[in-house]
């Protein structure tokens, strides 16, 4: 099978959640299992690092995966969405699982995929998990794709959980409180392993208390792991120069180096100061991450950023509160199942909004778009296609001004 065929197969043929939203959601494991049956088991003696939440949980599993790199660890990493090439989603040592495996791999288990039917992200899972075993990983950095009680990664048995935090985003699925939502994430909290909980929410303690006394797993937050103190000084100024931009990834790095701490402790590995400078430094070049603040200064300046939900938007509007800029040109697109009413009450009320949508079946039209932001007191155009919008804006810009593209994940990666 050629490349190109295997990849029509499975965005042709897969129920995508990306593309559909919630009708392609399985709520159960029953097909990952089945699937990894097939497979001969992958998921097992698969030492890995286990990372949920509701923002940052790629970043922070790009960080982890660093670390464990420039440690000598042979690190597999898996996560969602990918941005341009579907092969982003799963890595060994930065490198994307090879082409001709992934043609073998869809041409060899085709029998078992046309009978057990999985979600485009069941399937890739589960390729995932053949080629860290093809690979021979010595463990794996593993992002959860939406929740973690019935994500399909939660198969898996972590040598450590970590959990961002937990704020507003699909709520349809999830649940609608912050305590709901979370005791959906903490079912990946498993019996007798560590869990580190990033941020420190009222709303959410008891319940990963309770998980945690339910499964004889110890309960650890980020500010009780006080190794990662040495890369910080007295004001929470990062002691390195960090590869990962934004107002919010501090809070990411925080969490990621309390993980590779306790990951330490765990297993006896001794952590390198120098190592993991070199990790935190360099990890777009050791994982090859992407869409995550992506800024660049010119005449105006362009910010491309994947906040999509309440605590991003907010995290993106204070930061742009802070600056100087003559003019906003602000392009958004967001996914029709989202609710919209806090989001576009959060954005910024000076910006020109150039409202747009992704070209997948799942996005908000943008005239919709267009009507809920005037509503919210936003004022634009609405344009069909990403990139009309960026040249619109683009041509608006003048010097000493902001272009930013956010709203959807979809929508940066158009333009990335």
């Amino acid at each position: 099978m050629k490349y190109t065929d295997a990849l029509k197969y499975i965005f042709d043929h897969l129920p995508m959640f990306q593309r559909e939203g919630k009708s392609a959601f399985k709520k159960d494991l029953t097909n990952i299992l089945a699937l990894c049956q097939a497979l001969g088991h992958p998921e097992r003696n698969l030492p890995c690092i286990h990372i949920a939440g509701t923002n940052g949980k790629g970043s922070v599993t790009h960080l982890i995966a660093a670390m464990l790199q420039a440690h000598g660890k042979r690190t597999g990493l898996y996560t969602s969405p990918h941005y341009r090439d579907f092969r982003e989603r799963i890595k060994v040592n930065g490198k994307m699982v090879d082409k001709l495996y992934l043609s073998r791999f869809i041409e060899k288990n085709m029998s078992a995929l046309d009978s057990i039917k999985p979600s485009f992200f069941e399937m890739g899972f589960a390729l995932a998990l053949d080629w860290f075993r093809h690979e021979k990983v010595d463990l794996a950095a593993i992002e959860t794709g939406l929740g973690g009680r019935l994500d399909s990664t939660n198969i898996v048995s972590p040598v450590l959980s970590v959990i961002t935090n937990i704020s507003w985003d699909h709520t349809d699925m999830l649940g609608d409180s912050l305590e709901k939502i979370a005791t959906e994430k903490a079912g990946i909290i498993k019996k007798n392993a560590a869990v580190l909980i990033g941020r420190r929410q009222d709303e959410t303690a008891e319940v990963f208390s309770q998980k945690s006394r339910e499964t004889g797993s110890a309960l650890y937050y980020t500010d009780e792991i006080s190794e990662t103190n040495q890369f910080f000084d007295p004001y929470g100024k990062p002691l390195f120069q960090p590869a990962l931009q934004g107002p919010y990834q501090l809070e990411n790095y925080r969490t990621a180096l309390a993980a590779f701490f306790l990951y330490c402790r765990i297993t006896g590995m001794n952590p390198d100061r120098d190592r993991i400078r070199y990790a935190l430094e360099h990890t777009a070049s050791l994982t090859g991450i992407l869409g995550r603040w992506h800024f660049t200064k010119g005449v105006y300046d362009l910010l491309l950023d994947s906040a999509h939900n309440e605590d991003g938007i907010r995290f993106l509007t204070n930061w742009i509160n802070e600056q100087k800029y003559l003019r906003i040109h602000f392009i958004c697109g967001f996914v029709k199942d989202k609710s919209l009413a806090k989001i576009l009450n959060l954005l910024p009320r000076n910006a020109i909004y150039y409202f747009t949508q992704a070209s997948i079946p799942r996005a908000l039209d943008s005239g919709e778009l267009q009507k809920q932001g005037r509503q919210a007191g936003l004022e634009g155009k609405a344009y069909k296609k990403v990139r009309n919008a960026l040249a619109a804006a683009k041509k608006q810009a003048a010097k000493g001004d902001l272009v930013v593209v956010a709203g959807s994940i979809f929508v940066v990666a158009e333009v990335i």
